[in-house]
């Protein structure tokens, strides 16, 4: 998050637009990974923010690799969120307005590990027994991917 950090050295806590991605990772049986992220304390999708230069499909890649350990062969856009439902405020006072590109992996590799400085767990869950505490900006994402699976 270099360049978000950069320009929070800037304008502070001020509202940003900030561009990222997310993965809807799904196992091969029909669960999904969510990690338990320590600055909220809730479960949310791998993601982050766009640094200079990235495309938001390698933004994916990255976050996924750095958060989980795994490596995503194919990534499928699913949609892309803006909006007041993805304003957010993280517990630390910054305020973001997230554009976040969704996408959907089923194919990926690697064995799950969790980042220690900003994972504090990672679990595979069914879609109909997610945990309550989901992130905010991850809920609609979450909610709308649900829907279109059934």
């Amino acid at each position: 998050m270099g360049y978000i950090m950069d320009l929070r050295k800037v304008v502070g806590s001020r509202p940003l637009i900030m561009a990222g991605a997310c993965v809807i990772l799904v196992n091969s049986k029909n669960e999904l990974l969510l990690q338990l992220r320590k600055d909220n304390n809730c479960w949310g999708l791998a993601g982050g923010s766009l640094e200079i230069g990235e495309t938001l499909e390698q933004v994916a890649k990255r976050e996924l690799y750095e958060e989980t350990g795994l490596n995503a062969n194919n990534l499928i856009l699913f949609n892309v969120f803006s909006g007041q439902d993805f304003y957010y405020k993280y517990p630390h006072g910054d305020e973001v307005y997230n554009v976040v590109s969704a996408f959907v992996c089923r194919d990926y590799e690697g064995v799950l590990r969790r980042e220690e400085s900003e994972v504090q767990d990672l679990k595979f869950f069914k879609f109909n027994e997610l945990p309550p505490n989901i992130s905010p900006p991850d809920l609609p994402i979450l909610d709308e991917y649900i829907r279109s699976a059934y």
